[in-house]
């Protein structure tokens, strides 16, 4: 499902513990963190996609969290040209996103990244809740830090001065 610019509809996930540090995932066999983010599927809601890719994800159910904010509008990011599938090129240029702003209620070892099938993450730690953009793919960190700045007076936090 891509709408008529070219941008599939998706969500994001930040995830905090008490502590107000979040949830940051590691790509299987690959080097690169980031958060939990997944498509919205036909007919559902970015919340019942966010609750799915959860899941999915990360194994945690609607009773492990509790939603604190979200986005009040789309962040959008294009994926370069070498990572777009041939057929779509024409058509696809990106993701727009709604990122939700999660506390887990749970505990840690309700985290389960082998829930899924096939799981997208094979490692997890909790991070300070502003990440050092430089560990994000360069085409997703305006994206998130457009995220993380508007979603942190939620937690009453104040980004670093230099955090671009």
């Amino acid at each position: 499902m891509i709408d008529r610019d070219g941008y599939r509809p998706n969500v994001g996930i930040i995830l905090c513990n008490k502590r107000n540090e979040v949830f940051w995932a590691k790509r299987v066999r690959e080097y690169a963190w980031q958060f939990p983010q997944g498509g919205i599927q036909e007919g559902e809601s970015p919340a019942q996609a966010m609750y799915r890719e959860l899941d999915e994800e990360v194994g945690l159910e609607p009773h492990h969290v509790k939603i604190i904010g979200r986005t009040s509008g789309w962040l959008r990011y294009d994926v370069p040209r070498q990572f777009v599938r041939r057929e779509t090129r024409a058509i696809y240029k990106g993701q727009k996103q709604i990122w939700f702003l999660l506390r887990l209620v749970g505990s840690d070892s309700d985290v389960s990244l082998r829930k899924a099938q096939v799981p997208e993450f094979d490692a997890w730690r909790w991070h300070s809740f502003f990440v050092p953009l430089g560990s994000v793919v360069e085409f997703k960190r305006d994206v998130y830090r457009k995220a993380l700045m508007e979603l942190a007076p939620h937690l009453k936090l104040r980004p670093p001065n230099t955090y671009q």
